[in-house]
């Protein structure tokens, strides 16, 4: 059904790109991993032959957002640096060299009757891909899309708007110069919120729907979509540094965790220490993230210890701040009994997103990898290793902290369905 709010105009422009993107999954679900894979690598070719045109386009985005007054953070992440591009490329090449997951048959087992059953991977058909402010998503959803052999309606925010009409030129270039439909990738430019309630209502044509943005986003698609989602809401991450710790590791660890990049969803929100190696390993790491102007929010028990070593300038945590995604250089810090406080906390305040411990003990360990409920969990290592293009699938298309279909960061398989195939040779039921 429908959402009555959305104007006619609005449902009548996405009934056509629903109609063209199915018609377009039907072309891709035949196309071979030869052609998929070319597509990738033209389209690598000609990002890299306009990057002069893409980096004029986007800092038109740029400047009107330093006019509108977006954040350093919001900026950050519309922006396309050298660096950006290179990394947009290097994903495309990688998601080419990946093994082509359509058509694989898994646990093709003989049944006592004679046939034999097993499964096939194969696309989802059409995908419609919301989100906000990152441009070089317009790039990893259309790879992954095609990739997995599934059309895909994107639709940027309107803070991308020179940024994505450039890229999609480069994205029908290549599906052109390759034989395959346009319609396979329909970017939407026009900013009508409109077309977002017409996208999430689109059952007839949409297969599913993957947001990527901030909680408004999220929460209105939550309200409103009658399509199937793969979703995250928030990305409260933890990293919990036991007291077995090697300190020269928890420090390098925890630092690049809160600060290689503060606007991410798997960047560290918050810091949980043990109690037994809280002096040994607090004062020094917040004198390194103090000195990177991180504001530093602390339970009582670690911000009495902090000031005691003289350190300044700390806030108290409320309840609110265990809850917070930051995305910002702010930190929260406890002080915890032990690794089943860690686990408690984590499950009671977490998002399901991505949490890590730091620890040289293998029970401590093997604890948290099995009972912290996130997507992904991680042991001695930074929560920012929680992306697709880390852990080796190319690029991502979002990442999931729900439990059916698809969970952490989705890749090709995530973007694939299994389907039942029998194999017989003339048997009968009796």
């Amino acid at each position: 059904m429908q959402n009555s709010n959305t104007s006619h105009d609005a449902l009548q422009y996405m009934e056509t790109l629903g109609q063209n993107a199915r018609k377009a999954s039907a072309f891709l679900a035949k196309c071979s991993s030869q052609t998929k894979n070319q597509i990738l690598i033209t389209l690598a070719d000609i990002l890299k032959e306009k990057a002069n045109e893409i980096y004029a386009s986007n800092n038109k985005d740029l400047e009107a957002g330093k006019l509108k007054g977006l954040t350093d953070a919001f900026l950050d992440r519309l922006k396309i640096s050298s660096k950006v591009l290179e990394q947009m490329c290097l994903g495309l090449k990688q998601i080419a060299a990946l093994n082509d997951p359509i058509g694989e048959v898994l646990h093709l087992r003989p049944q006592p009757s004679g046939i034999q059953v097993g499964q096939m991977r194969v696309p989802l058909g059409v995908i419609g891909i919301i989100y906000e402010s990152r441009p070089n998503v317009t790039i990893d959803a259309a790879a992954l899309c095609l990739k997995s052999g599934n059309a895909c309606i994107l639709r940027g925010g309107s803070d991308a708007k020179h940024s994505n009409a450039i890229l999609s030129e480069c994205i029908n270039e290549a599906l052109r110069m390759n034989g395959v439909p346009s319609e396979a990738v329909q970017i939407i430019v026009n900013p009508d919120r409109d077309l977002v309630g017409a996208l999430i209502t689109c059952r007839k044509y949409v297969d599913v729907i993957v947001p990527r943005g901030g909680k408004s986003l999220i929460a209105r698609l939550m309200n409103e979509a009658t399509v199937p989602m793969i979703k995250h809401l928030d990305g409260i991450c933890h990293t919990y540094v036991d007291e077995s710790a090697d300190l020269e590791l928890a420090w390098r660890v925890c630092d690049n965790a809160k600060t290689q990049r503060f606007s991410p969803c798997n960047a560290t929100e918050t810091l949980l220490v043990a109690k037994g190696i809280a002096k040994s390993f607090l004062p020094k790491m917040a004198a390194i993230l103090i000195k990177k102007s991180v504001e530093l929010r602390c339970d009582p028990e670690s911000k009495a210890l902090l000031t005691s070593f003289g350190l300044q300038g700390l806030k108290d945590a409320t309840k609110e701040d265990w809850s917070t995604e930051y995305n910002a250089p702010i930190l929260s810090i406890k002080i915890v009994a032990n690794v089943d406080e860690a686990i408690n906390h984590i499950n009671f305040y977490g998002s399901k997103h991505t949490d890590a411990i730091i620890t040289n003990d293998l029970v401590s360990s093997q604890r948290f990898l099995r009972e912290v409920d996130s997507s992904s969990v991680m042991l001695n290592t930074s929560t920012r290793f929680a992306d697709g293009f880390e852990y080796g699938l190319g690029a991502e298309i979002g990442i999931s902290n729900d439990k059916l279909h698809a969970r952490g960061p989705v890749g090709l398989e995530g973007l694939t369905s299994l389907k039942y195939i029998v194999i017989g040779h003339g048997e009968i039921r009796r």
